[in-house]
Order: structure tokens, then sequence, then C-alpha cells
């Protein structure tokens, strides 16, 4: 499904062109409407793929094919290996001529930004996109937050301002809740503890077996990560790397006595069966197969029917962040509301001004619609001509919703960039999903752990290189912590290595940055 990423992506000919068949200038470009080009034009664009489905195939991109004129090169790769082959690229010399929910790090904006192989967009923004305009003056900390020490602005942001979850939600089976006659879940890590002892002893999903998982995770690109920050947050800390407290003081997580205290509580359920002795090791895939099959209590996803299939349903109770003795509150973490570096301009593309309008689209009610759900009248419709309320259609051939909307739009499990809109008409479950996010994370006092900020060249030099071996070491001994392969009487020693390391710079040099924004 995905297409090699060293060769087709248009070569830089005399002119600076990628390719001789793509050659155009602005005054074949409608600034206003659509098509964006009379005559044919073809782009290529790098971007992440789920293996579901081929990008040309996908009704979405028709779509945007027969509005703007464009038509698209897709140059996918893998997602879980997008990473390496977005390196491998930027290495090669031979680009595409657009970088699509490619998760470029400000790292990488800066340093191919400096060498111009990512070239400016706030010209192209304020000449061609008045709907990106727009949401940045809206949104000026997003600007902010998106432009460069040099003042330029590499990529554009995936913008979700509604949207209050760092990460996804974890969630209670209610099959098993019931089963264990559960009438108020905990509060507590203690409390956490007993009910996690009691689907691993009383046999609530009633097989016969002891084939119950308590709490499940999977290893992914950072192992646990899918349920690390709300465990992690019951003993004070909001994030598992770097994060400010109310003092505006900046602190590196791994080296701390909250993570401490995680693995603590993480290794007593390891060695009580009470966490999934699979979860360093077994694929999201093999992980939803449990859920499944009914055997898992607590788990993460970004609604609970997407683990559990069926239709949503508002008996799978959102969990609420417990705390420990050591807090008064839990720390939760909350969303910035954009995610940056989702799409970026190359020096090879021949039309960037026809690609800003192309992108801008998305950023448009019609247009983050079209990539949020599908085209109107398969999976939803307007009701009203003003087109302010929708309601959902049945899904063809019976299929699971999510399942079949992967097929429409690229806009699943990749961060494409777009404002993602609230529903224009929220049924049930939607509303009661707002709801429990609402009284369990923002009422309770959740905060964004760290801005998101540019660090100078020589910061980001630094902090690259800190990090790298950092992360690998903190990821390595949090696995043998939690499995018992590394004692916790080793902690100082644990300690000593990542002082060793840097962690102490690397907060220094994160403060330092964060003072600066602070006062810009």
């Amino acid at each position: 499904m995905a297409l090699t990423l060293l060769s087709g992506c248009g070569s830089v000919d005399s002119k600076g062109n990628g390719g001789t068949d793509k050659s155009t200038n602005t005054a074949a470009i409608n600034k206003e409407g659509y098509p964006i080009v009379n005559e044919p034009l073809s782009l290529s664009i790098m971007a992440p793929d789920m293996g579901i489905q081929n990008w040309k195939d996908m009704p979405v991109m028709q779509e945007m094919e027969k509005l703007t004129g464009i038509s698209i090169e897709y140059l996918n790769a893998p997602r879980d290996s997008f990473d390496t082959k977005k390196n491998l690229v930027f290495a090669s010399g031979d680009y595409p001529d657009i970088f699509f929910g490619a998760k470029l790090t400000q790292a990488e904006e800066l340093n191919y930004g400096g060498q111009g192989i990512l070239i400016p967009l706030e010209d192209l923004i304020n000449d061609y996109a008045p709907n990106i305009k727009k949401v940045l003056d809206d949104y000026p900390d997003i600007r902010k937050s998106i432009t460069a020490p040099d003042g330029h602005i590499y990529s554009l942001p995936r913008i979700e301002m509604f949207q209050p979850w760092y990460r996804n939600p974890m969630w209670y089976n209610s099959k098993l809740l019931k089963a264990l006659d559960v009438k108020e879940i905990p509060t507590t890590t203690e409390e956490l503890y007993t009910l996690l002892k009691r689907v691993r002893d009383e046999d609530p999903n009633g097989n016969g077996v002891q084939d119950e998982i308590p709490l499940s995770s999977s290893s992914g690109t950072n192992k646990l990560r899918d349920i690390r920050t709300w465990i992690l947050g019951a003993f004070g800390a909001n994030e598992e790397e770097i994060y400010v407290d109310d003092q505006d003081k900046v602190h590196y997580t791994p080296m701390e006595e909250p993570y401490k205290a995680y693995l603590t509580y993480m290794n007593r359920l390891w060695n009580e069966n009470l966490l999934d002795h699979e979860s360093f090791s077994q694929t999201d895939d093999q992980k939803k197969a449990k859920i499944k099959n009914n055997q898992v209590l607590l788990f993460s996803d970004w609604n609970a029917y997407m683990a559990l299939g069926g239709e949503p349903s508002t008996e799978d109770v959102m969990f609420s962040p417990v705390k420990s003795d050591m807090v008064d509150a839990p720390a939760i973490a909350r969303n910035k509301g954009f995610a940056t570096g989702t799409f970026a301009i190359s020096n090879s593309n021949p039309a960037p001004e026809a690609s800003i309008r192309w992108v801008d689209y998305m950023y448009s009610t019609e247009g983050s619609m079209l990539f949020n759900k599908g085209p109107e009248g398969t999976l939803w419709k307007y009701t009203d001509e003003s087109k302010t309320k929708i309601e959902y259609l049945p899904v063809p051939n019976g299929e699971d919703r999510e399942d079949y909307r992967s097929k429409l739009t690229p806009n699943y499990g990749v961060g494409t960039p777009m404002v993602v809109p609230d529903e224009l008409s929220k049924n049930e479950f939607e509303e009661w999903v707002v709801q429990e996010s609402k009284t369990k994370l923002t009422d309770r006092g959740s905060k964004v752990p760290f801005p998101a900020l540019f660090l100078t060249a020589e910061e980001s030099t630094e902090v690259t290189t800190l990090r790298s071996d950092l992360s690998t070491y903190v990821s390595q001994m949090e696995a043998k912590f939690i499995t018992g392969q590394e004692s916790l009487d080793g902690w100082n020693k644990y300690v000593d290595t990542l002082k060793k390391m840097g962690s102490e710079r690397l907060a220094e040099v994160y403060q330092t940055a964060y003072d600066r924004w602070k006062t810009s």
C-alpha cells in the first residue's frame, strides 16, 4: 500500500522546480474560488499511512482533486516507521513537494528551514490563505508558538481547541463493572488497586477461567504511554518528561519523586498480575483483541467502543484521575489545543501558492467537515440550509462507523492539518463524553504541562543530543523497574546516572526557553 519514498518525489530541475511536468506560476493560480488552477498541476506529498486504504482511493482526497484541480502523487510510509523514512528523505536531497501530517519537530523546522529546504509560509498565508490567517489572528498564542526564532513560520498546526484530552482517556469496561456490582469508581490509588484485584480474582467475565486482565497497555513507539500520564498524575506530575509547575519551575520528571512513586505502584501491579504482562511487547491490535474478548477492565482509547466494538455507549465509564497519599489532588494534563508540524512546503515545490491554497481549504468549515467526517451524504448530512446542524446516517453494509470512516479520509490515526470542528449537532453519546470530560478533567484543575515553544538552534542541538540518550535510558529503566528486573533500591544510582547524562542541564535549557517565551 505504501509507495517508495526515495524515488518518484520529483527531481529538482535547473530552474529549481520539482520535476518538469509540474511547472506553474502565480499568474496561473486563481487567488479566490475553485478550482485553484485551470491547467493540470500535480504535487507530491509525503505522509504517514495507517495501512487501511490507499489515499488515492479515499473519497475525501478524490473530492479535493475535483474541487482544486490539483492531482496528488502520494508518497506514503507506514506510520510506525514514518520518522525513519522522513529522515532518509531529508538526507537524500530528493524532497516531496509537501510534507503532510508529518509531525515535523521544531528542531527539524529550525534545521531544514534554516537550510532553505522548508520554505517560509507567513507571506503565503497572508496572500493566499484567508482561513489560516483568520485562525492565527483569532489565536495569537498559536501564531506565537509556530513562529521560529528567525521570525518565519515553517509549518502549519492542527487546531482542536475544544478537545481537552492530553492523551486518549482511559475507560472502564462496563460489563465487568456490573458483574462486580461496582457502584462508585475509584478516587484513590488504593481504591483502584482493590478494584483491579477483584477483577483478577472474581471471574467477572463469567467464563470460569482466570483470564481477566485488570489493566492493559501496548508497546507502540513509547511503551505504556497510553496509560502512563493518567497513573503518573496520581503522584503529582502531569507529564512524563518535562513539565512546569505553578511557580513556573521546569521539572525533568524521570528523576523526581512522583516518577519513583509511579514506578513503585506499577511494579506492585506487575508483581500481583494486575498489569498485563504483555504490555511491553504487544501491539495495539493485540491489546484490542483482549478488550473485545471481554477480558480487560481498564484501558486507553479515543472512545471505549472503539476498542470494545459495537456502537457508542454511555455505559462504559471514563476513568476519573485518582490521587495518592502524596498529593491533595491528582495532576491532570490538558491538551494544548493544537499540534505543530502538520504541513510544510519544500523548496522543490513548483507551486507554493497553489499548495497553501490547497491546504487552506482544510481550515474552512466545509473543508474541516470533509476531512473529519468524509463527504456529506455518506456517514452524515446537514439538516438545515444554514449548515449548523447535522445528523448521522446509517453506516453502509452495517460496518463499524470508525472502521468505515478510516477508508474515507486520511484524518484517522494521522494528525492532518486542519481545524478540527466541534460537533455541529451532538447526539446523546457525544454530549455524555463532553460532560464526562468536563467533570473528570477540565473542572478539576487540568493544565497544559508545557507550552509549545521554539528553542534556539543552539538549544535545539543540545536538547536533541541530550534527549536521545536520556529517553532511551529512561524507557529501558522504566520497563526494568516495573517488571522487577531492576530493584527500586537502585533508584539513587539511576538518578545519578541521569544527572551524568545531562538531565539537570536538559531542565535548565527548557527553563531558559520557558522564561523567554513567558516574556515574549
